[in-house]
């Protein structure tokens, strides 16, 4: 009997695991996950957006809007990437590459170009326009990070992700 020849790829796999982290986060606007690969395909690490530890999400502001940025999110929560980065316990990160839903933004492009990822693969780029992501990019380039936007359909599987998660 020969194999099946049906099983998803190594980018759907890791992508879909991206996918289900982001499935954690009580961000009620915009869930992200990252998963860490290093070169054998091996996950190094996984992380979504959320407040850091200690920070109890039921104490500090959810919302986009507010009278000054300190009354939302923002100047709390910290992203999926650079939680990834944050909870490896392992290896080296040196050559690895991360799987994320949403174009990192500038913070994020820091830790992952400090970290030694050299290889970031997405779907979404919604934000290409916005001073961050530009300011990611222009980082990335100057530092040989790679990144890629990638489909993820596989014939009858199809990694779908609500428009919500990014």
């Amino acid at each position: 009997m020969p194999k099946r020849d049906d099983y998803i790829s190594w980018d759907e796999y890791f992508m879909g695991i991206a996918l289900l982290a982001a499935k954690r986060s009580k961000d009620p606007s915009t869930q992200v996950g990252a998963c860490i690969v290093n070169e054998n395909k091996k996950i190094m690490s996984m992380g979504y957006n959320g407040f850091p530890i200690g920070c109890d999400d039921d104490d500090f502001p959810w919302d986009r809007e507010g009278s000054s940025s300190y009354d939302t999110k923002y100047p709390y929560v910290c992203h999926a990437e650079l939680n990834a980065i944050l909870n490896n316990r392992g290896g080296s990160l040196e050559g690895c590459s991360i799987y994320v839903a949403l174009f990192p933004c500038c913070e994020c492009a820091k830790a992952i170009i400090q970290s030694g990822i050299k290889k970031v693969l997405y779907i979404s780029d919604k934000y290409a326009d916005s001073d961050s992501t530009r300011a990611s990019k222009r980082m990335m380039d100057a530092a040989g990070v790679e990144y890629k936007k990638i489909e993820i359909n596989h014939g009858s599987i199809t990694i779908d992700f609500d428009e919500k998660l990014v």
